[in-house]
């Protein structure tokens, strides 16, 4: 069973309590989730063969109606976020540089049910902790009704000693590389998610590898296979895909296509190094 699905059952005991009024906003816990979950993907970093860094410390940006729902039950929502985190964190390998907090904010700018994360990786100044570690959190929350709206991250503490971190992208082992990597990822509504396994799946439903909020979009709508060269096959979907303006059920991909699902627009990149 996926991290999402065991944080969404959670919640379904806390409905009838606490969570009840939540559940009726335009913002919903389990999108929170899969956003904060997103954006441990997106930022994590490749220390070394054996450590993965991802962010530690999360600020969702809401609307003032959506802020105003979620704020008075931020404590409760944000232990459960937390633990979500922790888990998802456990199950990809990846750590923390301190104790993982998530904050709510208002944002005047933003529609009801848009949102805004950013992210930040925060040393401990006592010790580092390991993903599956327990650890306090701050208020959490965040969800798009119309898209989710990106922002750019917030600055990452260096490694100690001043040491560079190594992209995501490079070989497992710390240091420069002796040969180039092709480096593949797809941009939706502004916001970057990395390609960094062998199929990628693309869909409405929480269990997706990319989420994407469209009405237009199937659960699992089309699938990414890296390969020489990479292709997108659709999956079944109701709608399905538009690769560089043509109706396909399966297309070769090169840098730069476009991909249409429901009505969202995909941008398939790479490069080389």
């Amino acid at each position: 069973m996926g991290v999402l699905k065991r944080f969404e059952q959670r919640l379904e005991g806390l409905v009838n309590g606490t969570f009840a009024k939540v559940f009726k906003s335009e913002v919903q816990p389990v999108e929170i989730a899969g956003a904060l979950q997103r954006e441990c993907d997106n930022n994590a970093t490749i220390w070394n063969r054996d450590r993965t860094v991802v962010p530690n410390d999360f600020i969702v940006e809401l609307s003032a109606p959506d802020y105003e729902r979620l704020s008075p039950y931020s404590g409760q929502l944000g232990d459960e976020l937390s633990g979500m985190v922790r888990d998802y964190a456990k199950q990809q390998r990846y750590t923390f540089m301190g104790p993982i907090k998530v904050h709510l904010e208002k944002a005047d700018d933003l529609d009801t049910g848009l949102y805004r994360v950013r992210s930040r990786t925060l040393a401990s100044s006592t010790s580092q902790e390991p993903a599956g570690q327990r650890a306090s959190a701050a208020p959490r929350g965040g969800r798009a009704g119309g898209g989710h709206v990106s922002a750019p991250p917030m600055p990452s503490s260096p490694p100690p000693g001043g040491a560079q971190p190594v992209p995501r992208t490079a070989p497992p082992g710390a240091g420069p590389q002796p040969y180039a990597q092709t480096r593949r990822w797809i941009e939706i509504n502004g916001t970057r998610h990395q390609i960094s396994r062998p199929t990628l799946v693309l869909g409405r439903s929480t269990d997706a590898d990319v989420r994407i909020d469209d009405p237009g979009v199937s659960r699992r709508h089309c699938e990414i296979r890296v390969g020489t060269p990479p292709t997108i096959q659709d999956l079944g979907s109701t709608n399905g895909i538009v690769v560089d303006g043509q109706h396909t059920t399966r297309a070769n991909l090169r840098d730069g296509s476009r991909i249409v699902v429901g009505s969202t627009t995909i941008v398939y990149r790479q490069a080389e190094g």
